[in-house]
């Protein structure tokens, strides 16, 4: 293996990351949850924020 085919399986690994952390923002705040902070919770913790997130009850309205 050389440099650049390490590389390039590095890459698709980042934009899997980065996939998964948009879908999960979008589950956050469809759970009434902050997607922002979502967001940056699921790239270090990927599939396992997922998983909290579909386990986690939706938040209840708030209205202010």
């Amino acid at each position: 293996m050389n440099g650049s085919e390490i590389l390039s399986g590095c890459g698709q690994y980042v934009i899997g990351l980065g996939t998964l952390a948009l879908l999960n923002a979008g589950l956050a705040q469809s759970k009434n949850r902050s997607g922002l902070l979502w967001f940056f919770i699921s790239l270090p913790l990927g599939p396992l924020a997922t998983f909290l997130l579909v386990v986690l009850d939706k938040q209840p309205n708030r209205n202010y």
